[in-house]
């Protein structure tokens, strides 16, 4: 019976082709890899549009001024409209991370016919998506970016403190001053733009999140409970008769000024805001590093997030406690 003797690799030389197509098996079960804790494109519209290799991207805005009046048939004061443009730019910045094989585990992998350990090479792919999420969520102190929860664009103010003894505090309020809470903040959107933004989407706390599943209406002893009321009754459901998108966030627990649960109502729009992500997560091609080494990483390009028109959103503080 022949037997199939494999030789070791003498070095990192010899081992390369081998490791360039293990390498590529690890790229692809990299790329089949999703991170449903990481979900910020559920919260923030991602854009990829652009370069990849951009330094940035640059937006204009035309501000429209004028008004029509009553003219006479021969009139020659025709009033005429105006435009005023401006213009922004927006920075982006690449991140990444690696790790790396050494002689011992390639020459042992090929031996025994299994597959060069990817658990290193998961690890950092999963440090990219989570700093994605940490730039989406919180912005970046290093980059002086801030993200989605933590926004000095964005309105902010505490919710009223009509709960149990002056409290804030949602587990200390009833079900009519909870709903009152979110349908002010919705509505200060439409007051403070003249009713011309809108919101249709509202962030929570988990623990603000789960005390409207668990409330139930009536007595404690209705068929619905509070959530379930809120999706179809709140003043964007009664303008628009589309349903309220309410998702709980982990990152607004201590997103407020005072370290405790802050809401978010915001119309989800790339117009309004967008996580520009021009180079989402790309594997390098593995690289001799040294004699008895190599190494491999991924790679992404990011602008973090950006508010466009802020005032189509509000943060609404101090529902649930500090952590």
């Amino acid at each position: 019976m022949n037997q199939i003797i494999r030789q070791p690799f003498a070095d990192a030389q010899a081992a390369f082709p081998f490791v360039i197509t293990q390498g590529r098996n690890v790229e692809t079960r990299i790329y089949q890899k999703r991170y449903p804790t990481f979900n910020y494109g559920a919260h923030v519209p991602v854009v990829t549009e652009g370069n990849e290799w951009a330094v940035g991207t640059m937006f204009f805005t035309v501000d429209i001024a004028g008004e029509a009046k009553f003219i006479s048939g021969a009139g020659n004061d025709l009033p005429f409209s105006s435009a005023t443009r401006d213009q922004a730019a927006h920075d982006f910045a690449m991140i990444g991370a690696g790790w790396e094989w050494n002689l011992e585990e390639v020459n042992q992998s090929a031996l025994y016919g299994i597959p060069l350990s990817d658990t290193k090479a998961m690890a950092s792919s999963q440090s990219v998506e989570r700093l994605l999420n940490d730039i989406a969520m919180k912005g970046s102190t290093e980059k002086n970016w801030t993200g989605f929860v933590n926004s000095s664009a964005v309105s902010r103010t505490d919710v009223a403190a009509n709960g149990t003894g002056s409290s804030t505090l949602w587990s200390a309020k009833t079900n009519d001053q909870i709903l009152e809470d979110i349908n002010d903040l919705i509505g200060s959107v439409r007051d403070n733009t003249l009713e011309v933004e809108w919101i249709d989407s509202l962030r929570l706390p988990p623990e603000a999140f789960r005390l409207l599943n668990n409330r139930r209406l009536g007595a404690g002893d209705g068929v619905l409970n509070l959530l379930d009321y809120l999706r179809k009754n709140n003043v964007y459901t009664a303008e628009t008769g589309q349903q309220l998108d309410i998702q709980p966030l982990r990152e607004l627990a201590t997103a407020s000024q005072d370290g405790g649960g802050r809401m978010v109502v915001y119309r989800r729009d790339p117009e309004v805001l967008r996580f520009h992500l021009p180079m989402p997560r790309r594997v390098l091609q593995p690289r001799q590093k040294s004699i008895m080494a190599f190494e491999q990483g991924v790679i992404a390009r990011t602008g973090g997030t950006e508010w466009r028109l802020p005032a189509a959103a509000a943060y609404g503080d101090e529902i649930t406690a500090p952590a």
